[in-house]
């Protein structure tokens, strides 16, 4: 019964990666039903509910998984996330921490106690973890990104630029790695070529980025 149980979540899980959410519901359904004392179905349940942004529904699957289990440290990932959609920082914080001491592995946790402690305006607080992150997974774009917004935001410019530049090393294209450059060299150096260069890349790249548009064309006003 239990191989039979576990077939339905590998199901589940293949159907939620091809995006066919209805075929998920119904495997974890299943899951359910053939195991209802594994928290396994209830978890997944969950992560479906909450990619349909049904959030009093997964939170309560995520707590029954919990009481079937206080040591899930995926469950408490997944109610974290949820309340971290919800921006509920402080409750997000503590159910990360739970994940963490029950033996989350990756830098995920990390990196999303960083954000919230960026959400609440702490960059300081962040930058232990947004750092932790960055070394459990070297290729984190979005981790690196945000530990080097962090040390921006304390003015900590020398230590930001190379997470910036590294983040351009592993993604050429991304946007918000040449604003946030370019807004840097703008503010902190005389290299008004580089920071002219990297915010017109930012806008280039993303046309929405109406900041990186309005600072290149203050400093080329400032030039003439």
């Amino acid at each position: 019964m239990g191989e039979t149980a576990k077939n339905y979540n590998e199901i589940g899980i293949q159907a939620l990666q091809e995006g066919d959410t209805e075929a998920a519901i119904q495997a974890f359904t299943q899951a359910i039903e053939e195991q209802p004392d594994n928290p396994l179905g209830y978890i997944n349940f969950g992560h479906v509910l909450t990619s349909m942004d049904d959030i009093e529904r997964a939170e309560r699957f995520f707590q029954k998984a919990l009481t079937l289990d206080e040591t899930s440290a995926t469950a408490y990932y997944g109610l974290a996330n949820l309340y971290f959609n919800s921006e509920r920082f402080d409750e997000a914080l503590k159910l990360y921490e739970k994940a963490l001491h029950y033996g989350l592995e990756g830098s995920d946790a990390h990196f999303m106690m960083g954000k919230c402690f960026e959400k609440m305006d702490q960059p300081k607080l962040a930058l232990p973890y947004l750092q932790r992150a960055v070394e459990l997974d070297p290729a984190d774009v979005q981790a690196r990104l945000s530990y080097g917004i962090a040390l921006a935001s304390m003015e900590l410019f020398t230590l930001a630029e190379p997470q910036f530049l590294e983040v351009l090393a592993l993604d050429a294209n991304h946007a918000d790695a040449h604003y946030n450059l370019g807004v840097l060299y703008a503010v902190s150096t005389d290299r008004v070529e580089d920071a002219m260069h990297h915010l017109k890349q930012a806008y280039t790249l993303d046309d929405r980025n109406e900041m990186a548009r309005y600072a290149y064309d203050m400093i080329a006003s400032q030039r003439q």
